[in-house]
């Protein structure tokens, strides 16, 4: 049933349908743009902690250890690149990496207080293996790899996260409205025009079905969209206690010279 002449109908209905188009794009577009904007914040934000507390440790180290530090630089250059590489692409066991670092240092150590005795390869792997039973560094290591691990997954899983909502809302973009959606949509809001009545709108019952119709396919995605929210809305919490990376990068040039002490106290 038609509410106008049919010329008119087409031409409303022209009109509607790049109506309904815009609505949805701009909608949609706004939270991609959203998205996009957060995830690139955060990730430029994340790089950049990295990048300051890699600086910040050299100087630390530089003033304090002077040319003990400079002659063995490469251990913690090593240590940040790994970090660099797991929030960039994943793929690297945190645990297994600090681990390496530690006792990588801790043989080091070993040399450099020995300067009179020569060790060969076999006999520093041997002092290495026996690390968790010595506790060279103390808990240093143990407590700094926890808190290495959980808060660089956090960060890292919440970014991509990010990133994965940008590319979800980017693809609903591209689920155009059905010519029936087009047809009701027109109905809707223009029939009154036909029997002069421009300032009259559907009611809200009449509004909300025609969206619920239009919007079916998008609509799909309503439960796990939810949950992924909710998810995002956890690991914030997390990140701001707990999880919260700046308060493990920012001191770690810090917890790492206390585990030089204790070594040294040993």
């Amino acid at each position: 049933m038609t509410c106008c002449t049919l010329a008119m109908e087409h031409m409303l209905n022209t009109h509607s349908k790049a109506e309904l188009d815009s609505i949805l794009k701009v909608s949609i577009t706004d939270l991609h743009n959203i998205f996009e904007s957060r995830a690139q914040k955060f990730d430029e934000f994340f790089t950049e902690l990295l990048k300051t507390s890699k600086r910040d440790f050299h100087q630390m180290f530089l003033q304090t250890y002077g040319l003990l530090y400079e002659q063995n630089s490469y251990l913690f250059v090593e240590m940040f690149a790994e970090l660099e590489a797991y929030y960039a692409k994943g793929g690297i066991d945190l645990s297994a990496s600090l681990d390496r670092f530690f006792r990588k240092l801790y043989q080091k150590m070993f040399q450099v207080l020995n300067t009179q005795y020569t060790f060969d390869e076999k006999y520093l792997h041997c002092i290495s293996d026996h690390m968790e039973a010595l506790k060279p560094f103390g808990d240093v290591p143990k407590k700094l790899t926890i808190e290495v691990k959980r808060s660089f997954v956090a960060t890292r899983t919440f970014v991509r996260a990010l990133f994965e909502g940008r590319d979800i809302v980017k693809k609903l973009m591209e689920i155009l409205p059905t010519n029936d959606c087009g047809d009701e949509f027109m109905r809707m809001t223009y029939c009154a025009h036909c029997k002069g009545l421009t300032n009259l709108k559907p009611c809200l019952g009449y509004c909300l079905n025609v969206f619920k119709s239009c919007l079916f396919k998008q609509s799909q995605v309503n439960k796990e969209w939810s949950n992924y929210v909710d998810a995002l809305l956890l690991l914030i919490t997390r990140l701001e206690t707990s999880f919260n990376i700046e308060s493990v990068v920012d001191p770690i040039d810090i917890k790492i010279s206390e585990a030089i002490m204790n070594f040294q106290e040993n």
